[in-house]
C-alpha cells in the first residue's frame, strides 16, 4: 500500500514552468538563490542528456532510470540524488512519476506566460 498523496492545490497553484517536454507539468517555487520544481512526468517521458548548475532531487512516486555522469541507476520513491554543476545527466521513465528537484540556479526555468 502506498502512502503517496498527490500534490495539494497550494502547490498546483504555483506558477507553471515553461518546459520543452510534452505532457510534463512542473510548478515553480523560486528564491533568490535557487528554485524548487514540483514535477509530474507521464510514463514514457525521456529527458535528453544535458547539464546545468547543481541539482538535488527526490522521487515522490513512480520509478525512473537516471543517468548521472555516465552511471545509470534506478530511483524509487524516497530515493534522492545529487547532480553536480556541469555534470551531464538524463532520465527515462517507464511509469508516471512525481519528483521534487531543487536547483542552485534561481532562473533554471521560466514561468509560463
Amino acid at each position: 500500500m502506498s502512502n503517496f498523496a498527490p500534490y495539494p492545490e497550494f502547490i498546483k497553484s504555483l506558477p507553471k514552468a515553461d518546459l520543452p517536454m510534452a505532457g510534463v507539468t512542473a510548478h515553480l517555487l523560486a528564491a533568490p538563490t535557487g528554485q524548487v520544481v514540483f514535477f509530474e512526468l507521464p510514463a514514457g517521458s525521456s529527458v535528453p542528456p544535458h547539464s546545468h548548475g547543481a541539482q538535488w532531487g527526490i522521487v515522490v512516486s513512480g520509478e525512473l532510470d537516471l543517468t548521472i555522469g555516465g552511471e545509470t541507476k534506478r530511483y524509487k520513491p524516497g530515493d534522492s540524488y545529487f547532480i553536480g554543476e556541469g555534470v551531464e545527466h538524463s532520465a527515462d521513465l517507464d511509469n508516471d512519476c512525481t519528483i521534487i528537484d531543487v536547483f542552485a540556479d534561481p532562473n533554471r526555468y521560466a514561468a509560463k506566460e
